[in-house]
C-alpha cells in the first residue's frame, strides 16, 4: 500500500474494519483462551469504553500536565502495594515491559556490587520475556530444567547460582502448566547468596488473593515472603483491565530507584522516566483504576468465584473424558491436558493435535503447546463448560472413529 493521496470518508473507512473483523477472534462467545479475559460484564465493559475515550489523547510523559493520570497512577500503584506488600512501583506497558524493568534493575544492581557479566536464574517454564530481557539488556539467561511437576527445582538453583547472578524468578504461576514455583525456597536462596529474587506473577498476581480469600490451597508467593524483592503483575490479565497495564513493584525504595532514569544535559530541560517508555498513553492507566476501583475487594471476589467455577467444570469434564488428561496439578485457573499414554483406543494414545483440530471445527480456539493444549479460563467461561465438555467428547468421539477406519484400512487407501 502506498501512501493515501485523497482521504477516505468515516463510514468507509468503518465498514472496511467492520468487515474484515468477522474473521477475527471472537472473545465474547466464550470459546477463546488466551489474549483477552472475558469479565462478562457489561456494566465494566461500558465504564471502560467510557473512560477510554475519556483519556483518548492524553500523555503521562509529563504526569504534571495531567495531574488526574498522576493521581490514577498513584492510588493504581498504593492499591497493588496493600494486596502484595509491597513498598513501592509504577505501572507499565505489560508484563513484558515489566519483567524488562526487573532485569533492568537487577543487572545495575550487580554491577554496582561489581558483577561485570550478570547472570539471570531461572526454570526452562519462566516466560520467554525474561529470555527477550536478558537479549536486549546484556545479561546471560540460565535456564534450568523445571521438575517432573512442572515446578522450578530449588535444588538446581542452588546448585547454579555462582558469582555473577544477579537474579533469581519464579512464577506465580508459570504459563505452560498453572504451576506455582516454589518461592520460599527460592527466595530463602536468594537471601542465603546475597542475590534478588523476582516473582514473575504477572500472569496470576491480580487473581491470587482472591482465590486464597476463596479458601483455595495457595502457597506462599508474594511479599510475605522474605527474599522476595520485585515482582509483576498485569492489570489487563485477571484484573480484567484493557490492554496495557501492569505493575512493577519492588520491596526496597532504594532498589526501585535504579529503574528511574534521569537525564539533565538536553537544551529541551530535564528528561525523567520510571519506566522504558516516553510518551505514555492516557487510556490504560485511566483504565486500570477505573477497573479496579470499580470491582473492589467484592467485585473481584465474585470474579474469582466465577473463573473457580469454570475451573472445576472444565477440570472435571476433561478428566472424564477416556484418552485424555491433565498434565498437571495446576493451582490456578489455566492448564495443559494431553493424550493420555496408556490409553488403549485404535492405533494406541490419542492424537491430540487431530482433537484440537476436532474441536476448531466446532468453533472452539485451543491454544496448541509442545505437549498439549492449553486452557485459561476467565469469569466468562462458566457460561459454556457443559457446550465445551459435549464438543470435547464428540470430538475425541469422531477423532477416534477417525483412527479406527485409518488403522483398518492401513492409510492407504482411505477413510471408510
Amino acid at each position: 500500500m502506498t501512501f493515501p493521496t485523497h482521504g477516505r470518508s468515516v463510514e468507509d473507512i468503518l465498514e472496511e474494519v467492520r468487515a474484515e473483523r468477522t474473521d477475527d477472534l471472537d472473545w465474547r462467545s466464550g470459546k477463546a483462551f488466551s489474549l483477552v479475559y472475558n469479565v462478562d460484564d457489561p456494566e465494566l465493559d461500558a465504564l471502560q469504553h467510557e473512560i477510554a475515550a475519556s483519556f483518548l489523547h492524553e500523555n503521562a510523559l509529563n504526569p504534571f500536565r495531567y495531574r488526574t493520570l498522576l493521581r490514577m497512577e498513584s492510588e493504581v500503584v498504593d492499591m497493588a502495594c496493600s494486596l502484595f506488600g509491597a513498598s513501592t512501583g509504577s505501572m507499565s506497558s505489560g508484563g513484558t515491559e515489566s519483567i524488562f524493568l526487573a532485569v533492568q534493575t537487577a543487572r545495575d544492581h550487580a554491577r554496582a556490587r561489581g558483577v561485570a557479566a550478570p547472570e539471570l536464574l531461572c526454570a526452562e517454564t519462566a516466560h520467554p520475556a525474561f529470555a527477550k530481557a536478558c537479549a536486549y539488556l546484556d545479561v546471560t539467561q540460565i535456564a534450568v530444567p523445571a521438575r517432573a511437576d512442572g515446578r522450578a527445582d530449588p535444588d538446581r538453583f542452588a546448585a547454579s547460582i555462582g558469582p555473577n547472578t544477579a537474579i533469581v524468578v519464579a512464577s506465580a504461576p508459570c504459563y505452560p502448566f498453572g504451576v506455582i514455583d516454589p518461592v520460599t525456597e527460592i527466595a530463602s536462596l536468594a537471601v542465603e547468596r546475597g542475590v534478588l529474587c523476582h516473582v514473575d506473577a504477572c500472569l496470576g498476581g491480580y487473581l491470587l488473593p482472591w482465590w486464597e480469600r476463596l479458601g483455595e490451597a495457595v502457597p506462599p508467593w508474594d511479599f510475605r515472603v522474605e527474599g522476595v524483592t520485585s515482582l509483576s503483575a498485569d492489570i489487563h490479565k485477571y484484573g480484567y483491565a484493557y490492554k496495557g497495564a501492569s505493575t512493577i513493584l519492588y520491596r526496597d525504595r532504594d532498589l526501585y530507584q535504579r529503574q528511574v532514569f534521569l537525564y539533565d544535559r538536553w537544551p529541551g530541560g530535564i528528561y525523567a522516566s520510571s519506566t522504558s517508555a516516553g510518551t505514555r498513553p492516557g487510556p490504560p492507566i485511566a483504565g486500570a483504576w477505573a477497573t479496579m476501583t470499580h470491582l473492589g475487594e467484592e467485585g473481584y471476589l465474585r470474579l474469582a468465584g466465577r473463573v473457580r467455577t469454570a475451573m472445576r467444570g472444565f477440570t472435571a469434564g476433561i478428566d472424564a473424558v477416556d484418552g485424555l488428561g491433565i498434565t498437571s496439578d495446576p493451582d490456578l485457573s489455566l492448564f495443559e491436558f494431553g493424550a493420555d499414554p496408556d490409553h488403549d483406543g485404535p492405533g494406541g494414545p490419542l492424537d491430540i493435535g487431530g482433537v484440537a483440530d476436532a474441536m476448531d471445527d466446532r468453533g472452539w480456539n485451543l491454544d496448541r503447546q509442545q505437549g498439549g493444549l492449553h486452557v485459561m479460563l476467565s469469569p466468562g467461561h462458566d457460561r459454556v463448560v457443559e457446550q465445551f465438555v459435549s464438543d470435547l467428547v464428540d470430538a475425541v468421539a469422531h477423532h477416534e472413529a477417525d483412527r479406527g477406519a485409518e488403522h483398518v484400512y492401513g492409510g492407504v487407501v482411505g477413510r471408510a
